[in-house]
């Protein structure tokens, strides 16, 4: 526990470090939303609350992380054939104005739909599991899933389907190259993985 806790206070400070020194994108929310309206809406919504539980909502989500996302999507180090022919027509301007527009979007408030799963999905977020030394998730992304900082993701309010998809990802180590993430998704089982989504999806 003291070792993951550690590597993720050095990359917190980092990542902290790096923004420091280079802000968020200064992208045009009003040249964001017309490309929202004929690229991206389809999957994540006009406003970025996606209906459809295997797309992520992106509404609220901070600007320098979706720019980062779609970065990566588009140099192909994040594996995503949908997103990669996406991306791919976007410029870094595009790629700006499309993660402003959606920053400024509310999140649609969500509930569990598991209410027999969020006792032990509060654990593991809250306090994590002390025996296979999984961290707090809050530690990274906050009490109310709203992310800390810009380099980790907001989560509250996010389709529990879709938390748990990535978490398998992480864990099996396809899609998502993320050394804190696959080494604490490794030692999370199955209905710890399914529980702590049901229960950052109510979080807000």
């Amino acid at each position: 526990m003291k070792r993951i806790m550690l590597l993720a206070m050095a990359t917190f400070s980092l990542a902290g470090s790096a923004l420091a020194a280079a802000p968020g994108p200064q992208g045009d929310p009003a040249k964001g939303k017309q490309i929202v309206d004929t690229v991206c809406a389809a999957c994540h919504g006009v406003d970025g609350n996606s209906a459809a539980a295997a797309n992520p909502s992106l509404a609220g989500q901070s600007s320098q992380y979706l720019y980062n996302q779609l970065k990566a999507f588009k140099s192909g180090q994040r594996k995503n054939p949908t997103m990669l022919g996406m991306a791919s027509t976007l410029s870094d301007d595009d790629m700006r104005n499309v993660s402003a527009y959606f920053s400024e979007q509310k999140p649609k408030e969500r509930e569990a739909a598991d209410k027999a799963r969020m006792p032990l999905g509060a654990k593991i977020y809250r306090v994590g599991n002390a025996a296979t030394h999984v961290p707090a998730c809050m530690a990274c992304h906050g009490p109310a899933g709203k992310g800390l900082p810009d380099e980790f993701p907001r989560l509250g309010s996010q389709h529990a389907a879709y938390v748990a998809k990535q978490l398998a990802d992480f864990k099996a180590g396809t899609d998502r190259k993320n050394p804190i993430m696959y080494d604490i998704a490794s030692r999370m089982t199955d209905e710890e993985m399914k529980a702590v989504a049901e229960y950052i999806s109510g979080l807000r």
